[in-house]
């Protein structure tokens, strides 16, 4: 993996969320109430929606267009046969690292 610093963990809202542009597209970096931090795609399958502009519930994100609700530790939406990608994240020194070679490339199916 290769990591790379994006924020400081006290940049992202509790309950909340700040959106970075990369190769593949806005990504979404959440922060829960408990503090747990997650990084997913910023855009709901369904209608695009800004998940960033979203509820952040739990470990879970809805959207603000349609409320589709998604695991932000799978992508899953919940009751929907839909996903959306996620992105490994770590903390150091109160520091949002996120693995960038998830970011640059796509995988082919």
């Amino acid at each position: 993996m290769s990591w790379i610093d994006i924020a400081s963990v006290e940049d992202i809202p509790l309950r909340g969320a700040r959106k970075i542009r990369t190769a593949l597209g806005c990504v979404a970096i959440f922060r829960t109430a408990e503090e747990e931090v997650f990084a997913a795609s910023d855009t709901c399958p369904h209608k695009a929606g800004p998940l960033s502009d979203g509820i952040v519930h739990g470990q879970r994100i809805t959207c603000p267009l349609h409320n589709w609700v998604f695991d932000l530790n799978t992508g899953q939406a919940i009751g929907e046969d839909a996903a959306i990608p996620t992105y490994p994240v770590r903390i150091e020194a109160g520091r949002v690292l996120i693995d960038a070679s998830r970011l640059t490339a796509r995988k082919v199916a």
